[in-house]
């Protein structure tokens, strides 16, 4: 996965699982059980006893994480909290090569502008399904919380329990959905004003770095690939459970609300792109 402005990529973090197939569970975990730099450690920086951490992007580089382990189904969850002030051309992004992908993508912005929180779905390979959800408060003021649940029937985006994006499983309509390969947690804080911010109109203002992000409460419960051989098929696993197949009222009503407010781009109503309207978009929640 790749985007622009404050980049940090996280596919969930799934910690603490029982050695046995018919659960998994997780627990907030320090930075260094779960993860590892990938890139310039000197602008990683842990905090708290290693239960958060600090992101650095400036002049010289960014950086990025990776979860030590990968995953296939379960919930990924942590606390972030986003650049402050003007982060026009920072980009911080989560995700993960035939090629499966879950990406929450975070545009930076000019002072006094919406943060932008752009989600992206590759199924067997095939990606291009770009949602951008303008967020209703200021991510950089304080930590919030973005889950990705993944199972069998659906994939659902949240923000602080808010689901922002359904991606239903139809593979009986032969629409590909991402449940063979096991995906792990990547993230990344780099300079992306070509195309993040106003695609690429506004460009980083380095007088305002260094730009620092920080990440907290690393939840991840799921299926670790390698683990028990029938863990991810499962039924029993607390993710696949009547009350995470689909979403339940009140979520309905407030997913409903973010995309009447506040959704800016839809790849599904993009006639440019895609004069036929792509046969995912039309299988609804």
């Amino acid at each position: 996965m790749t985007m622009a402005t404050i980049s940090s990529a996280f596919l969930f973090i799934f910690s603490c699982f029982l050695a046995c197939s018919i659960s998994v569970w997780g627990r907030p975990a320090t930075f260094l059980e779960d993860f590892r730099i990938t890139w310039s450690d000197s602008h990683i920086k842990q905090i708290d006893g290693g239960r958060a951490i600090q992101l650095i992007l400036d002049q010289n580089s960014g950086c990025g994480f990776a979860s030590k382990r990968r995953y296939l189904f379960g919930r990924v969850s942590m606390k972030i909290k986003l650049i402050p002030g003007d982060s026009a051309g920072t980009m911080n992004s989560d995700t993960d090569t035939v090629r499966d992908e879950l990406d929450f993508e975070f545009l930076g912005n000019r002072t006094g502008q919406p943060y932008t929180v752009q989600t992206n779905i590759y199924a067997h390979g095939k990606g291009d399904k770009e949602q951008r959800v303008n967020l209703w408060f200021d991510p950089a003021a304080d930590f919030h919380t973005y889950t990705i649940m993944w199972n069998h029937h659906h994939i659902v985006f949240y923000v602080d329990e808010v689901p922002i994006r359904v991606y239903k499983n139809n593979e009986a309509k032969n629409i590909p959905y991402p449940k063979f390969q096991p995906m792990g947690v990547y993230s990344t804080l780099w300079e992306a004003d070509d195309w993040a911010t106003r695609g690429g109109l506004e460009k980083i203002d380095w007088s305002k770095a260094p730009f620092l992000a920080y990440y907290k409460d690393f939840d991840i419960e799921g299926c670790p690939v390698p683990g028990p051989a029938n863990c991810a098929s499962n039924p029993r696993n607390w993710w696949e459970g009547t009350a995470y197949q689909a979403l339940n009222a009140m979520e309905a009503r407030r997913y409903r609300w973010v995309r009447m407010n506040h959704m800016i781009y839809d790849y599904c109503t993009d006639k440019s792109r895609y004069p036929v309207t792509p046969p995912e978009c039309m299988a609804g929640i």
